[in-house]
Formats: structure tokens, C-alpha cells, sequence
């Protein structure tokens, strides 16, 4: 059995953001709201950790991630002590964590359950992170949290420790099927999942995955704790009509219709509904997804943890202003398309200087995956990027000529504004507000 004090687990080689990434995670499992993160010892909340690196690609044991939070506390306490010096020590990048683990260990709400013991002295037991102190997760909040949430709320904000959480999809189009196909890569079960469907065109696929249909958008929302409204932008007035005097408190209603804004959407549901508004893109379908999503004024903040919590498999999952959805739109969910079109492109013209066409499109599809994690995995500007493929008098600034001659960066941006403005107009359209 591995133990803490193995050298396999303390020479870990973390990088920079898988280390942002288990902090965000630690944050987001309400250590701040509900525990004291000092005295952080749950084996629980180490396990759902590992569970969520593993699905982002980090592959690191629970003992790997107990070590790691160690020697960030470690770092914390010293520049507790000395705040002008240097970067703790075992800690590379520590500026880029400060924050969140400031934001981790300087909540003061106290240990809730009866006989755990809270002492201060915390820097005399930071190192017992053993099961002989773990606190039962998840924790009732007390009175002073921030946020006062019940123990079924709490649990429902990670659906890999409730599988009961019921999900419905008004709509089975292209994103409704990603999203569906991204939360049923994690503990979901299909037989919790629900969608409907005026007709079966679509309703076949989601069978094949085991999940339940019907032609009844009101079934869906009476079996459903939240549920996604993804239809077409001018058919949303009529499905919330239909569906509003069955919208209680408990649910989440979240719209994936493009250009239509908060604002109508809580003009038309009942007044205490909660309302958010998202958009993702198809690569959803393999987890690859960029999704962001906007809250109504009535959703708070557990409503959007859960729903980070439910979609975070299907990708990139960010929450911003309202104002950036119809942005995020033209730049991904239209973009998807933009990249295909490149992709089309590039293997158009390896076919014009004589390569068979399949080994073309195998390679252009393999350029983009590739270029696409370089970018995202390097966290470089494009321009540094780019500027480190060419070399003077290369084959690479050749090209790269080429296309600003024939204006890529200009269309590329113009095709943006243009599906954002299109996005726009779907919402005008709707009725809107902005």
C-alpha cells in the first residue's frame, strides 16, 4: 500500500494548472461555505477530487492529492509568517494559488458536527491528515455561512454523490444530445435522464444510450429536478407557456436557445423560478465542450454550482455576464463550424500539391486536435505560439503570408461579429429584452 511518506508521493512534478485545477476543485466542494479548509481531513472529499483530475486527465492516486494539499497548507502558513518573503518553498507558481487558497483558508465558519474538535493550534496539526480525524462530508452549513444550504442541496451539487439528481431535456437536437452524452460520462444513470420530442427523428439516439423519451414536454418537467430547454430560439415562448404552471421552486430551468435572454425567460416562467442561461458547443458530445452560462436574478449561488458541478464533464465550463453569451455564441458555438471550414481547407489544398484526400483529412483533423491542446495546454498567447513554429525563411512564414494576404484574421473576426449579431437578432425576435 502506498504510504504518505513514499517518495513516489512527494516527487510529484505538479504543473501550474493542474494545481489551479484541484484548488478550483477543493473550493467548489464547499470547504469555504460548510467547513473550516484548515482542518480540512475528508477522505471523501479527496476521493470526489480524484474522480474530477481524473475525468480533466490528471492521473494522480488520492494519497498523491492529500500530499499536495499538505504542502500547499505549508506554504500558506509561511507566508502567513513571513508575507515579504520570497515563494514558499516546494512551491513553484505559488502567486497563482495564493488566492484561491487564501479564499480556502480563511473561511471561519466552525465545524458544525458535535465532538469534532476545532482547536487553532493549526499549524501544530496540519500535518494529521490521516482518517482518524475526518470529518462525515457533506457538512450542514451554520447560520453565519454565507450561503445557508440544506444537507440534500449540498449533496445534489455533486451528482457523482447523488445519482438520483433527475435531469430532463426538452429538445433533442445536436446540443441537447452533448450534454446529455457529456453528463452520462460521469455517475449519472441514463434511467434518470429524460427527453422529450415532437417527433421520434431524433429520440432514436438517446435511446440507444438507455435514456427514457416521450413526445411530453410537461412529463419531463413533473420527473425533473433540472431541465434543459433546448429548442429552436422562436419556439421557446410557446414551450415555457406550455410548461410554466408545472415550474415549481425546486426546479432549474436552463435554456440552451441562442439570443434568448434572462429576461424573457423569467417573464415567462413563474415568479420564484430559477433561470439560467447557457450555451455549449457540439464537441460536447466528447467532452470537449466550451460552455458558458449566465444566471437570472433568482438563481444563487449553490443553483450555479450545481449545474457546474452536473456539466463540468462535458468540457470547459465557465460562468460569466449575460452580456457574453451571445459573444461566446459567434466565437464557439458558431466557431466549431468556422474550424471545419479551415479544416476543409488545409486538406484541400495537401490534395491540390498531391496527397490522396482520406490521408489529407486524417491529417488536417490530427493538426487541429494537436494545435488546439499545444494552445490550450501550454496557456501561451496564439502569437507566441505561432511566432515559435516559424523560423526566418521558412516554410511556415511563407504561408502564413499567404493568408494574411488573402485577410484570415479580418474574415474570422467578421464571421464572429456576424453570428454574434445574429445571435442577437434571435432574441429580438423572441421578444427579448435587453
Amino acid at each position: 500500500m502506498t504510504t504518505m511518506e513514499d517518495p513516489g508521493i512527494k516527487k510529484q512534478n505538479w504543473d501550474v494548472k493542474e494545481t489551479e485545477l484541484f484548488l478550483e476543485i477543493l473550493k467548489e466542494l464547499d470547504m469555504e461555505k460548510c467547513l473550516d479548509g484548515r482542518k480540512v481531513r475528508n477522505a471523501k472529499i479527496f476521493k470526489v477530487a480524484h474522480r474530477r483530475m481524473t475525468a480533466a486527465g490528471y492521473h494522480r492516486s488520492v494519497d498523491q492529492l492529500k500530499f499536495r494539499w499538505k504542502l500547499l497548507k505549508s506554504a500558506y502558513y509561511k507566508h502567513k509568517r513571513e508575507p515579504h518573503s520570497s515563494a514558499p518553498a516546494k512551491i513553484q507558481g505559488w502567486w497563482r494559488y495564493e488566492k484561491t487558497m487564501f479564499d480556502i483558508m480563511e473561511s471561519r465558519h466552525p465545524l458544525v458536527e458535535a465532538g469534532v474538535h476545532s482547536d487553532r493550534n493549526d499549524e501544530a496539526t496540519e500535518d494529521s491528515d490521516g482518517d482518524g480525524s475526518m470529518l462525515h462530508w457533506p457538512q450542514t452549513c451554520t447560520d453565519n455561512a454565507p450561503q445557508s444550504l440544506n444537507l440534500d442541496l449540498i449533496i445534489k451539487m455533486d451528482p457523482e454523490m447523488d445519482a438520483q439528481l433527475k435531469i430532463g431535456f426538452i429538445g433533442a437536437g445536436n446540443m441537447a444530445f452533448g450534454i446529455a452524452k457529456g453528463i452520462l460520462s460521469g455517475n449519472v444513470l441514463p434511467l434518470n435522464l429524460r427527453v422529450s420530442a415532437p417527433s421520434s427523428r431524433n429520440l432514436g439516439r438517446f435511446q440507444e444510450l438507455g435514456v427514457p423519451v416521450t413526445h411530453s414536454n410537461v412529463e419531463v418537467v413533473c420527473g425533473s429536478d433540472v431541465v434543459f430547454v433546448a429548442v429552436k430560439p422562436h419556439l421557446v415562448p410557446r414551450v415555457l407557456s406550455e410548461i410554466s404552471q408545472f415550474v415549481t421552486d425546486r426546479h432549474i430551468i436552463v435554456s440552451v436557445a441562442a439570443g434568448v435572454t434572462l429576461a424573457t425567460l423569467e417573464e415567462l416562467l413563474p415568479e420564484n423560478a430559477v433561470a439560467i442561461r447557457l450555451m455549449p458547443n457540439l464537441p460536447c458530445v466528447l467532452q470537449e465542450g466550451a460552455l458558458l452560462f449566465a444566471r437570472g436574478s433568482r438563481a444563487k449561488d449553490e443553483d450555479a454550482s450545481l449545474l457546474r458541478t452536473l456539466l463540468h464533464r462535458c468540457g470547459f465550463v465557465e460562468e460569466g455576464p449575460e452580456a457574453w453569451i451571445d459573444i461566446h455564441t459567434g466565437l464557439s458555438g458558431s466557431g466549431v463550424a468556422f474550424v471545419y471550414l479551415f479544416a476543409e481547407a488545409l486538406a484541400e489544398g495537401a490534395v491540390k500539391m498531391g496527397m490522396p484526400g482520406a490521408l489529407a483529412y486524417s491529417i488536417a483533423s490530427q493538426t487541429i486536435l494537436g494545435a488546439g491542446r499545444v494552445l490550450r495546454e501550454s496557456g501561451k498567447h496564439p502569437a507566441q505560439l505561432r511566432s515559435e513554429v516559424c523560423t526566418p525563411g521558412g516554410t511556415t512564414i511563407y504561408g502564413l503570408h499567404t493568408l494574411e494576404k488573402g485577410g484570415l484574421r479580418a474574415t474570422t473576426m467578421s464571421a464572429v461579429e456576424s453570428a454574434t449579431e445574429r445571435a442577437r437578432e434571435f432574441g429580438r425576435q423572441s421578444g427579448c429584452k435587453k
